[in-house]
């Protein structure tokens, strides 16, 4: 459910740079492949960045989410961040996301209902909420 919401709500995707932060599984990152975007997977545990690689087309960065965002020289159209409920990162994580959008980019974070973020849209699905920020142009 909430990955139909993500798709539906972003609408078409192709040719566009999506970063996929704490990708895991790499599932939302398979099916921003599927519709086209270019995907940058960030995982930092290896076996799960193995499976990705023999999913996906994209590029898999094994590496801690917040390293990424300090070090990568690339900027994205749509940043999809799923970090564990326990995070204590988010502010940390916000920041770097929105400094790493290009304009007009929009920037979703998956979360726990229970937290609140000063994001400009916020929608939830059971337990599970997504805040989502937009770069203005």
């Amino acid at each position: 459910m909430v990955k139909q919401a993500i798709f539906n709500m972003l609408g078409d995707i192709e040719g566009l740079v999506f970063f996929d932060l704490f990708a895991g599984t790499g599932q939302i990152g398979i099916e921003a492949e599927k519709r086209g975007a270019q995907v940058v997977f960030v995982e930092k545990e290896p076996k799960f960045a193995e499976k990705i690689r023999q999913k996906s087309k994209g590029k898999v960065v094994i590496l801690d989410a917040l390293k990424f965002l300090e070090v990568t020289d690339l900027n994205a159209d749509v940043i999809f961040a799923d970090p564990p409920y326990s995070y204590e990162f988010y502010d940390k994580l916000i920041e770097l996301s929105l400094k790493k959008l290009k304009e007009g980019g929009i920037f979703i974070l998956e979360h726990s209902k229970k937290l609140d973020f000063p994001s400009d849209k916020k929608k939830i699905y059971g337990d599970t909420a997504l805040s989502i920020w937009r770069k203005e142009e």
